[in-house]
């Protein structure tokens, strides 16, 4: 508009100054058939201009008319949409809220017109899965599966939540598909690898699993602790299915073939101990056990003793009360020889080991120690004093 304005003032101002710059105007003869026009030079030129900041406006009004009916047809056409990533938005800061009601309600409705499906509907999912709606959830996730985004579209972190919600939900054959789908990326991310494993778990491949450790050992990403779980867990399934798929055998020949490396790890002792306990081979876990008892060093595999179903032990109650002999005040081999005790139904040993056990100063028991004091009481008859050890269990927790 300024530019305009300006252009007005330079044309009039041209006028004016025009009949003082030139002392011969000159003129022109305009003849188009029998018609004729004849004018100065000045006023031809002001007439050129006139016309050219005439079509100039006409041009700007037309400019501006078409620019409001583009912006009106663009706020009624668009005007779901809009709507639509409003509610995105909302449903998104409920999710972050925990307003896990909202959030599906919000994604939901707005997943189609919004236009981001695949995200939408992952947050409904997941909001759903965190309110324990399963049918929901399902729902969501079968909308999911019928987009068929690619890794491209969706991002690996979508992928994965997508992994993790099926496996919540035990749908193993479309979180296996899913995996089968993305497998060449496990070696490259971390967290891919670690659903890899999980989900064997669970579809028991243990031996498979037990071939990754390696793996997953040597990746930075994994800590210790979750290292050792899935070692447990494998370990301990590939020993059962060796003794229920074949025999006590070919369980002891598994064994003896592994590393002596591995062998020696804590995680994979328990397992083999709770499978040998569990199918009551007392004398392949009595030679197992015997060493650990005699050294007493490793106080991680002591305590898991005390969790093995071990109904006849009187070999390894002797090494206990032999340790007991020369440091009787121990809170673990007193602790040791209570639970073995009770496994071996001697109850009254078992009874006066615990006595001692909690007579201790401070507090040098555990849950695990109470409950199965509670549990000798119980079998002696001793109802009342059951009661009050399990009291204490209830009172620490």
């Amino acid at each position: 508009m300024k530019r305009f304005l300006i252009l007005i003032v330079l044309f009039f101002v041209a006028i004016a100054v025009a009949p003082f710059l030139i002392d011969e105007k000159g003129y022109i003869l305009i003849k188009i058939g029998d018609h004729a026009r004849e004018t100065t030079v000045t006023a031809a030129t002001a007439m050129l201009v006139f016309s050219f900041l005439l079509i100039l406006f006409f041009s700007k009004i037309i400019k501006g008319g078409f620019s409001f009916s583009l912006k009106a047809w663009n706020k009624v056409a668009f005007a779901s949409k809009r709507r639509a990533l409003k509610d995105f938005n909302k449903g998104i800061a409920a999710f972050i809220l925990e307003d896990y009601k909202q959030a599906e309600h919000l994604l939901a409705k707005c997943a189609e017109p919004a236009q981001f499906e695949h995200i939408a509907y992952l947050l409904a999912a997941s909001a759903a899965e965190k309110q324990a709606l399963p049918e929901n959830t399902r729902h969501y996730l079968a909308e999911l599966s019928s987009h068929n985004d690619t890794l491209k579209v969706a991002g690996l972190e979508a992928i994965l939540v997508t992994i993790k919600l099926l496996i919540a939900q035990e749908e193993y054959i479309q979180a296996r598909e899913l995996i089968d789908l993305h497998h060449k990326h496990i070696g490259h991310d971390a967290r891919l690898f670690a659903l890899e494993i999980d989900l064997s778990l669970i579809e028991e491949r243990f031996n498979y699993v037990v071939e990754q450790l390696n793996s997953a050992r040597k990746n930075k990403n994994f800590p210790d602790v979750k290292i050792t779980n899935w070692e447990s867990l494998a370990f301990k399934g590939a020993f059962d299915q060796q003794i229920t798929q074949h025999s006590h055998e070919i369980l002891t020949e598994y064994w003896q073939k592994l590393p002596r490396k591995v062998k020696q790890r804590e995680a994979v002792i328990i397992a083999y101990c709770q499978v040998l306990a569990k199918h009551n081979i007392t004398q392949a876990l009595s030679e197992i056990l015997k060493p650990i008892v005699k050294k007493g060093a490793n106080e991680l595999l002591l305590k898991n003793i005390r969790l093995l179903p071990l109904k006849s032990a009187d070999e390894l109650i002797s090494l206990v009360q032999k340790q007991l002999h020369n440091d009787q005040e121990s809170a673990l081999w007193l602790s040791c020889l209570a639970h073995l005790a009770l496994g071996s139904q001697q109850l009254t040993m078992a009874e006066k080991a615990f006595n001692s056990l909690v007579s201790l100063p401070g507090q040098q028991y555990d849950k695990t120690d109470l409950i199965a004091f509670a549990k000798v009481l119980e079998l002696k008859g001793e109802t009342t004093k059951a009661i009050e050890v399990l009291n204490k269990v209830v009172s620490s927790s």
